[in-house]
């Protein structure tokens, strides 16, 4: 066996570990609003919260887009963008107004996405989001199948 192997052992392992970290994450549609409602959003806007992040993440929780043109990027489900909302880990300057730093919006738990993102709809509305501006000013399907109770039927 050549002396090599354990070397390629350990890349594989570490591609292997790496990968799972650095995985998309998409968020169920019901459970987001759920999530949502549980966070203080209100029933009658989840509709327009969803239609939002199909628009921006695809429900992915690792979106990141940095195709802005002053060099921006927006991070997570909502593309909370970082030179207002969140601090960069490179330096970049922003006004880090929800007081936290980008790579936490990437995360699988979606409190401090949801936070940061009901404070921007509180400090400028939805229209503070392109795809909200562009997809989701008329009427939206409803989110009542996603707080029905299952019932089984035994028979």
């Amino acid at each position: 066996m050549p002396k090599t192997w354990p070397i390629y052992l350990l890349l594989s392992l570490l591609f292997a570990f790496g990968t799972r970290t650095i995985k998309a994450r998409q968020v169920r549609k019901c459970s987001l609003a759920r999530q949502l409602y549980r966070n203080g959003v209100p029933y009658s806007e989840l509709a327009d919260w969803l239609c939002l992040v199909e628009g921006e993440s695809s429900f992915n929780t690792k979106a990141i887009n940095t195709a802005n043109v002053d060099n921006s990027v927006d991070w997570g489900l909502f593309q909370i963008n970082d030179r207002y909302w969140c601090k960069p880990s490179d330096g970049r300057p922003s006004t880090d107004l929800c007081r936290l730093p980008c790579r936490l919006l990437l995360s699988d738990d979606i409190r401090y996405s949801i936070a940061c993102a009901k404070y921007i709809r509180q400090q400028q509305g939805f229209s503070a989001w392109v795809a909200w501006n562009n997809r989701c000013q008329g009427p939206k399907r409803s989110v009542n199948r996603c707080f029905q109770r299952r019932r089984r039927y035994f028979g």
